[in-house]
């Protein structure tokens, strides 16, 4: 497919994109500088495989900790400010960690304790800008733009490490960490120059920090396809960690090179993730996400033995290209099937949920892998790790990658013969209990019954399932159907929210897409009028 090049950089024709892809490369660029660095300098200060693997866990475990609380401020606090403040600090962190290498007042645990501090500003960044990419490109280019985030990270990774295994060589790690807090300051300025259009406002009181952490946990653990998408990637990332983890020793021990051959070798990797990205939509096109991920899995799994069995740079090399191609396509394919599942309201802090899982399984992985090569010895250690990452692969192949949207509008297009009724509104809150509704409300109860033809059964019953995933998408804490065991074509839907307020949040969280499921369900009541609905307070006597 010759147009596939093209087709992977649409997104950056579109001017804000393309100014703040190419602002967030340079930063990423400058954060794997770092992290070359500090990887680096570690196996200098203390040069065991615990030590060197701790800064990756560094890196990553403050991102398991903050993300879906940085995700939720993301989502309840303006986007914009929420990301210029986390480069702020990120880059304030950057020159203290420059200033104390170059006065040689950095030992190992202050290297670990100021790596946490830049993954904490992460934790904020990731969330925010994955959920930022919607409002930076039309929804056509949205899954090759959320490639093109992973293109432009793993690009950093083959530039980052590359340059800085030249600038240790040439000038030690304290130049690393500086232009690292350089390329965190060329973000900042591009974050700034950003005019993101004014959101509508809301007539309903801000969400507060628990309930809107509470609704992002709910919404991941809730719905199927948000759930599959983090599942599958702690089953994949936990594995694929080792070969970041361990490659510094795999370098040095192993191959018996020095950092400029680690920054090269690591540079091979985001050019095999390049090289990849330039080819998924073709890939798309042929493959299902499940699948590709899949393959994806097991082609990295074959490179990880390769490289563990390597004496030699050059089979090395070729292990780490086709490492970062499948770390790639298999890291994309998640992050798109993560973000095309969650609806905007909720998108920053569902995927802090889905980088909690990402970085977690990465932290805990590079963890498990550096104590495993400490006892056994890095060859071993990686032999093991892809041949467990390859059943777990396998394992996971039940968990599906399904984009509810587009789900649902071909089982709307199949039936758009049929009117489309719609579903009831119930009665106005009596006055006498109006003063009850509010944001501590306590919950509320909406109950709605239907009645349903016989030949209809098997249709209902899986436009329900819809139904549950749209009530649970847009907030509601719990849902249920019951059947009447004395009339078996009555059938009674129920669905709760936490406040008054939240159920009113419920109803404008509803996108097209979901109002034609509803409306899909509410077809199938044979009583004329279409199903009843009543709303309840819950009371405690």
């Amino acid at each position: 497919m010759s147009s596939s090049p093209v087709v992977a950089f649409a997104p950056l024709r579109h001017s804000a994109f393309r100014a703040l892809w190419i602002a967030n490369l340079a930063s990423n660029t400058g954060l794997w500088i770092q992290n070359t660095g500090a990887g680096w300098l570690m196996t200098s200060l203390a040069p065991s495989p615990v030590m060197v693997s701790l800064v990756q866990a560094a890196a990553m475990l403050p991102v398991f900790l903050f993300a879906l609380p940085g995700g939720a401020l993301a989502d309840i606090l303006d986007r914009r400010a929420t990301l210029i403040e986390a480069q702020i600090w990120i880059a304030a962190v950057g020159l203290l960690l420059a200033v104390l290498a170059v006065l040689g007042l950095l030992d190992p645990w202050g290297l670990l304790v100021l790596t946490v501090a830049i993954g904490m500003g992460t934790a904020v960044i990731f969330p925010a800008w994955a959920a930022a990419t919607p409002e930076l490109v039309p929804h056509d280019d949205l899954v090759q733009a959320v490639a093109l985030n992973g293109v432009g990270f793993n690009l950093a990774r083959a530039l980052g490490p590359a340059l800085g295994g030249f600038v240790m060589a040439a000038a030690g790690p304290t130049a690393a960490f500086a232009l690292n807090a350089v390329g965190f300051l060329a973000l900042l300025w591009a974050l700034i120059a950003w005019r993101r259009p004014a959101q509508r406002r809301s007539h309903l009181p801000p969400e507060r920090l628990p309930s809107a952490v509470r609704a992002g946990l709910r919404f991941a653990i809730a719905v199927p396809a948000m759930r599959a998408a983090i599942l599958r990637a702690c089953a994949f990332f936990f594995f694929a960690s080792a070969v970041w983890a361990l490659m510094p020793l795999v370098i040095r021990e192993g191959l018996g090179l020095g950092p400029a051959a680690f920054g090269l070798m690591l540079g091979v990797a985001g050019f095999g993730a390049v090289a990849a990205g330039t080819v998924l939509p073709m890939i798309r096109d042929r493959l299902s996400q499940g699948r590709l991920v899949f393959f994806a899995s097991l082609l990295a799994y074959a490179a990880m033995a390769l490289l563990g069995l390597s004496r030699h740079w050059a089979p090395a090399a070729v292990a780490v290209l086709i490492f970062g191609a499948a770390w790639l396509a298999a890291g994309s394919t998640l992050g798109a099937a993560a973000q095309m599942t969650a609806p905007a309201w909720v998108r920053a802090r569902a995927l802090g949920v889905y980088h909690l899982a990402f970085f977690g399984a990465l932290a805990v992985g590079s963890l498990l892998w550096g104590w495993v090569g400490t006892k056994v010895g890095v060859p071993t250690a990686l032999a093991l790790c892809a041949g467990s990452g390859a059943v777990a692969a396998v394992a996971a192949r039940p968990w599906r990658l399904v984009n509810f949207a587009q789900d649902m509008a071909h089982r709307v297009k199949a039936r758009r013969g049929r009117a489309a009724a719609t579903m009831p509104t119930p009665e106005a809150p009596a006055s006498a209990l109006k003063e009850l509704l509010h944001n501590n409300s306590g919950r509320v109860l909406e109950v709605v019954r239907y009645q349903v033809d016989p030949g209809d059964l098997d249709a209902f019953l899986a436009a329900m399932r819809h139904v549950r995933e749209v009530r649970l998408r847009a907030g509601a804490a719990g849902w249920r159907l019951y059947r009447d065991l004395a009339r078996p074509d009555y059938f009674t839907e129920l669905w709760a929210v936490d406040s008054w307020t939240d159920y009113l949040r419920h109803a404008v969280r509803l996108d097209e897409v979901d109002k034609a499921a509803l409306a899909l369900v509410a077809e199938m009541h044979r009583g004329g009028q279409g199903p009843e609905a009543s709303r309840h307070l819950n009371i405690e006597p």
